[in-house]
């Protein structure tokens, strides 16, 4: 009985996630006949609805857009070159040989 329900279970599952596959496809195909077949409009529509860059009007957008980036990464820098600097000015480990004799 439970071998039984798992197999419906599992094909359920295989079907709804066809489906799912199909509506993506169909979907992703529109849009792109939508913007003549450009994955590069695709992508920067989908930025641009999601927020993901905006556009900049004025010298003044592009700065401030700029300096935050530069802020950006001098806090990595500041993060990453400590850690850095430890691992490469660590101590080497002193490695001891003992000696062995070799009996008959």
């Amino acid at each position: 009985m439970a071998d039984n329900s798992t197999k419906i279970a599992n094909r359920i599952i295989l079907a709804t996630g066809s489906m799912m596959c199909l509506w993506v496809i169909a979907a992703f195909t529109g849009a792109l006949y939508h913007v003549n077949w450009s994955v590069s409009e695709l992508a920067r529509q989908y930025m641009t609805a999601t927020g993901m860059i905006k556009p900049l009007h004025t010298l003044v957008d592009y700065y401030t857009h700029i300096k935050g980036i530069e802020y950006l990464i001098c806090v990595a820098f500041f993060v990453a070159f400590p850690i850095f600097f430890k691992y490469v000015n660590k101590a080497p480990k002193q490695a001891s040989a003992t000696k062995r004799s070799i009996s008959n």
